[in-house]
Order: C-alpha cells, then sequence, then structure tokens
C-alpha cells in the first residue's frame, strides 16, 4: 500500500508583528500543497535495505541503510505522545545527513532532512521505505513551506500506522477524524520545532485544519469562512535581517511606547474585525461584495500600520503602484522567515476573474508588470481544506 498526503501551506492576512506585542493576528491556508508519497516495503518484496527520501523539485535524492539508522536513532516511541527530540539523537541526525553530502546551494535543507528522519523512525522505527516529496510552494518566503511539509510527512507515516482509522480502500482524497488531526498536528509540531526551534504553532495548525485561524497570546482559535476569498500573491524575493526587523519594531516601541501601543491596539481591532466578516453569512451576491469591500478596506489599513512600525520596503511600493495603476484593490503585506524577508501583495479577485474577460485581462497585465519586476506571482484561494490522504495499491 501506497499513501499520498498533500498539506497546504499559510497566508497571514493581519497581524504580522503586531502578534509579537500582543496583538491578534489571522491566518488561512491557501490551495498550493505540499505533496509526500510514501511506500513502506515489506518482506515479501525483497526490499534493499534503504529508507529514500527524494526531494523531487529540488532533484535531490538521499539514502540511508536502515542497520546505520538503527544504530543511530532510538527508533518507534508509539503510542507515547510525539517526543521532542534530545541532544543527542541531533547529533545523530547531523552525523546521519552530513554523509548525504547535500550541495552547499542545499544546505539549509539539512534540517528538513533530519526532521524527515526523526518523525519517520519515530514511528515506523528502521522499515525500509521511499518517501516522495513535491510542492507548489516558494521554499522560504513565508508561505508555511516547512510546515507544510512537516505535516503533509506527519500524515503519511500517521496514515500507515495504527494509530489513525482511515479507509485504505476509499479513492480519492480523504480527511483525518477530528482528533486524529489533533495528533497529526501535535507530530507536525515536533518537526517545526527541529527546524525553526520555538515557532509560534501558527503555520502547521493552519496546513493541519485549514481554514482560517486567529492567532493572540499563544491562543489558536479556528474560524470557518462563509464566503471563498481568492488572492494574488506576489513574492518579491527581498532578502532581509528578519532578527534586527522584529528588533527594530521593539526599538521603536521604546522609543515611542503610548504610540506603538495604540497601533498595536489597532492591528488587534483589524484583525477581530477581520475574523467577524470572514464568518457572518453571505446569503446573496450583494453581501458578498459588501463583505469583500470591507476586507480590503481591513488590509488597506493594516498596511499602513505596518508602515508606521517601520517594516515597509520600496518593493512594497512598487508593488502598490503597479496595483493603484490598474485599480486594483490591494493590501499589501510582509513576511518573514527566519533570514528572508518576502513581501507580498494580497488582493481580492473573485470579481476580477470571474465572467469577465476585461477584468481578467487586467489581473494578467499586472501580473505581467509585477513578474517583469522579477517577482513571483501566484494566484490562490484561501481558508480551504486542511491536510488530506490518498491510498493506491503499488505494484
Amino acid at each position: 500500500m501506497e499513501v499520498r498526503a498533500r498539506a497546504p501551506g499559510k497566508i497571514i492576512l493581519s497581524g504580522e508583528h503586531a502578534v509579537v506585542h500582543g496583538s491578534a493576528a489571522v491566518a488561512a491556508s491557501i490551495d498550493l500543497y505540499t505533496e509526500v508519497s510514501l511506500k513502506i516495503s515489506t518482506d515479501s518484496e525483497g526490499s534493499d535495505g534503504l529508507l529514500k527520501l527524494h526531494l523531487k523539485d529540488l532533484g535531490l535524492q538521499f539514502s540511508w541503510p536502515t542497520e546505520k539508522i538503527k544504530e543511530a536513532l532510538p527508533g518507534p516511541c508509539i503510542p507515547l505522545p510525539p517526543p521532542t527530540c534530545s541532544l543527542e539523537s541531533m547529533k545523530s541526525l547531523a552525523s546521519l545527513v552530513e554523509d548525504q553530502n547535500i550541495p552547499e546551494a542545499n544546505f539549509g535543507l539539512a534540517t528538513g532532512v533530519s526532521t524527515f528522519l526523526w518523525l519517520y523512525t519515530s514511528v515506523h522505527g528502521f522499515k525500509p521505505a521511499t518517501a516522495v516529496v513535491t510542492s507548489s510552494l516558494p521554499l522560504g518566503a513565508g508561505l508555511g513551506s516547512s510546515a507544510a511539509f512537516c505535516v503533509a510527512v506527519s500524515a503519511s507515516l500517521l496514515a500507515l500506522s495504527d494509530l489513525v482509522n482511515l479507509d485504505q480502500n476509499k479513492k480519492g482524497w480523504q480527511s483525518f477524524q477530528e482528533n486524529e488531526l489533533e495528533l497529526v498536528n501535535k507530530w507536525a509540531f515536533e518537526g517545526e520545532k527541529m527546524i525553526h526551534g520555538k515557532p509560534s504553532g501558527i503555520d502547521n495548525t493552519v496546513s493541519t485544519f485549514g481554514n482560517m485561524i486567529m492567532f493572540k497570546s499563544g491562543q489558536l482559535t479556528l474560524i470557518k469562512p462563509s464566503m471563498p476569498l481568492k488572492m494574488l500573491i506576489t513574492n518579491t524575493k527581498v532578502g532581509r535581517n528578519t532578527k534586527a526587523l522584529v528588533a527594530s519594531v521593539s526599538e521603536r516601541t521604546m522609543r515611542h511606547p503610548e504610540a506603538m501601543a495604540s497601533v498595536f491596539t489597532a492591528v488587534d481591532s483589524i484583525s477581530k474585525e477581520l475574523s467577524t466578516i470572514v464568518q457572518s453569512p453571505a446569503p446573496d451576491d450583494l453581501t458578498v461584495t459588501e463583505n469583500e469591500d470591507k476586507l480590503q478596506e481591513l488590509m488597506e489599513m493594516n498596511q499602513g500600520l505596518l508602515q508606521s512600525m517601520g517594516v515597509s520596503h520600496t518593493t512594497i511600493e512598487t508593488v502598490l503602484r503597479t496595483t493603484l495603476k490598474y485599480k486594483l484593490a490591494s493590501k499589501l503585506t510582509v513576511y518573514f522567515s527566519r533570514a528572508l524577508e518576502s513581501t507580498r501583495l494580497k488582493s481580492t479577485i473573485d470579481s476580477l476573474t470571474n465572467g469577465s474577460v476585461l477584468a481578467g485581462t487586467i489581473v494578467d497585465k499586472v501580473i505581467a508588470e509585477l513578474e517583469s519586476c522579477g517577482f513571483q506571482c501566484l494566484i490562490a484561494e484561501i481558508g480551504g481544506k486542511g491536510v488530506e490522504v490518498s491510498f493506491s495499491s503499488s505494484s
């Protein structure tokens, strides 16, 4: 039996940066996925005794003799709760990964490879297997690629275990039960901790459960949107020092405590109002349009507040000028992943692309102009399903 698991990326709609200072943030899943295909070998299949990992999009393949892994790692721990990787195991994993001679240009993937090894052996021990990973999510672009990877890996591993109850004869994609999703999320969070150290848990939770999430002071609240939304996402690929930017907001807060407190309070209000709007009933097209207009205004206000925090960038203004030229209502925001800053344009474009050739042409022109600046443009629906799995018989 072979299983495929796909997990969506995420996008933050409001509250970035301010969430660190106690404001609410709203994040949503996007229909760009990381997919993991997993086949565990059986004795009858004449296994080669290897655990294989193929990162297909990058053209990278890794393999380890299972006997060598057995000498280095403790092995399965189920049905116990997901383990936190010990310092000793981290050193052993580093040695196993180092033996693979990962190209210097891709060395940032080492923690992800280590995470795969740890999650796999924690669930399935030292059985030979082959995992193939593909993704439509750009790496390190603030769209939750590492969380989607951890969720997809965890889902595929658990789907072939006795810890969940799935119909392996069912055709097509299927979802986990609620309690099973909680288990997937716990395992994925352990993976995220290996990659990021102290993640908030937002990314893996959105990728696991889908829909939207409001996050404030460590508390996550699931949100189910009542209206479909589609976004144009523009990645400017601008590299910046994330820690320095976060520190600069804190320093500005120390210099102007009362003013910045008002900024954070405003962001908090925006996130809460946005959450209310996306959950409110939308029985007709007029209501949907009114709600979209309100969301656009809230996003534009959030962008203004980001500028007041000092985290804007000249490329943001380039994207803004482009969209304004075509009268495309938009919201810009800034996402961070470790050492990379990626600027995003988010624009509600359902009304522009459905049933209107002229409007569709406008969107095409906007994308063409942004891409001519070296930016990457993606169109994604937000607030959809979370992780899903599909089974197939392998020969």
